[in-house]
């Protein structure tokens, strides 16, 4: 007999949102599920981690029988409180999402969902984070919920490369119009960023953050080609920054 599959689930928009949600419902075809996610909203939040406040974990009854637990802290919080404390022990896979909106490009230095991916893939975790390309509370999951089941059972079957995690965005279009999956580098892109500042009822200035997302490579076999062609995007995703390719060229500063 097969021994059951752990998987654990998080992800950054909070255990209420529907994304989540719909991710479990694929995830527990594949084994036992475990849901460790925060307790309120937690987008952009990047691989931040809670060291100057308590963190609390609070056991909950809202996956029709399903062990799962909100947590006060960020999306990484949540993994490693979800491995050392809740589980005391490593899962098969970690999965994040369903995002509420894509994370494409460099959006992924700033996600949450894919900041508890990556944290999966540095305790050498499979670990796969889910975006899709809807910002709406109440999007249709259904094209996302299909691509995933396709996406964790292959993973699940391989022998999972070391130190690595999956970045999978899913267009915003219906499940008949997409083309496919694509292996896909990530696109260099920005955000061109402007404040709009606003005064407060005691006329105190404030900020809210905006801006316009620039693709300035606009290259094929990059996810954000992929995405604009109707493919659900996949870039293989490690935590190592490191520019390979300029130890050698910057070896003089060493004599500097």
């Amino acid at each position: 007999m097969t021994e059951q599959k752990l998987i654990l689930v998080t992800n950054d928009d909070g255990i209420h949102a529907k994304g989540i949600h719909a991710l479990v419902s694929v995830a527990k075809k594949m084994g036992r599920v475990v849901v460790v996610a925060p307790d309120k909203p937690q987008s952009g939040m990047g691989h931040a981690i809670t060291i100057h406040h308590p963190l609390r974990i609070k056991k909950l009854t809202l996956f029709d029988g399903m062990e799962a637990y909100s947590c006060s802290g960020t999306p990484v919080d949540c993994v490693k409180l979800g491995i050392y404390e809740v589980l005391q022990g490593v899962p098969d896979l970690i999965l994040s999402g369903i995002n509420h909106g894509e994370n494409s490009s460099t959006n992924v230095l700033y996600s949450g969902t894919m900041s508890a991916a990556i944290e999966g893939a540095m305790e050498n975790i499979p670990s796969i984070g889910f975006s899709l390309c809807d910002y709406n509370a109440d999007a249709d999951f259904s094209a996302a919920v299909h691509f995933a089941e396709r996406l964790i059972q292959y993973v699940l079957k391989i022998d999972f490369p070391s130190r690595l995690c999956l970045n999978v965005n899913i267009p915003n279009i219906p499940k008949v119009k997409i083309k496919g999956i694509k292996i896909c580098s990530q696109a260099h892109a920005y955000w061109a960023d402007r404040f709009e500042k606003r005064l407060d009822q005691f006329g105190e200035a404030y900020y809210w953050l905006m801006g316009d997302f620039i693709d300035q490579d606009q290259g094929v076999g990059t996810d954000l080609h992929a995405l604009k062609n109707g493919f659900v995007s996949v870039v293989p995703t490690h935590f190592d920054l490191t520019a390979h390719a300029h130890l050698t060229t910057l070896k003089n500063l060493e004599n500097a």
